[in-house]
């Protein structure tokens, strides 16, 4: 396999050592967990310069306030996600995260990188996600959540959600043809 260009920033020991696993050959920066500091915040944005980062926490609380951090830090910076229901440990008392995942999940997270490109992007607004059953419907959080698995830019809560969208630039198109899917029953196993 084609080694990844660029260092992938991770949480923590483990994430490195199962994309190891995966790929062989990868850099990596640790961000020691939930401790970002402005050493780690330093080495990822001269990472960027020379290689190129791809951001890729855990789909959990403490992965999503990281990568909001690291993204207002280096907002060029790709991104990658791990849907929920892929990260989940084989024990009842671990956490969320990308160690737990396999082979093939990982590298579909990956191959599926986002970065904003487009100048003359059209951003979405709050109508917008409200024209989409986005928020404001009983069935908001699942669609927000299929939606997310569906677009490879994970779950988060409807402001997030929003500002992903956004981020990554999805198309109209895109998000339309998912939304009809979610309307249409496909399966909503997304956790």
């Amino acid at each position: 396999m084609k080694k990844i260009k660029e260092i992938i920033v991770v949480e923590g020991k483990s994430d490195t050592n199962r994309l190891k696993d995966c790929f062989g050959d990868i850099d990596t920066i640790e961000t020691i967990g939930s401790a970002l500091n402005d050493e780690t915040i330093k080495r990822i944005k001269i990472a960027q310069e020379k290689r190129g980062v791809i951001i890729f926490t855990d789909p959990d609380f403490n992965g999503n306030r990281l990568r909001t951090m690291i993204q207002k830090a280096v907002p060029d910076a790709k991104q990658a996600f791990l849907p929920r229901n892929q990260a989940v440990p084989k024990h009842s008392d671990g956490s969320l995260g990308i160690e737990h995942a396999n082979d093939a999940d990982i590298k579909a997270a990956l191959a599926a990188v986002y970065t904003r490109t487009d100048e003359n992007f059209q951003e979405y607004d709050h109508a917008d996600m409200v024209n989409l059953g986005l928020i404001g419907e009983p069935d908001s959080h699942q669609r927000r959540l299929f939606v997310g698995s569906e677009l490879k830019i994970g779950y988060t809560n409807a402001k997030q959600f929003l500002s992903r969208l956004n981020m990554f630039q999805i198309t109209p198109e895109d998000l339309v043809t998912v939304v009809k899917k979610f309307d249409e029953g496909s399966t909503h196993d997304t956790k």
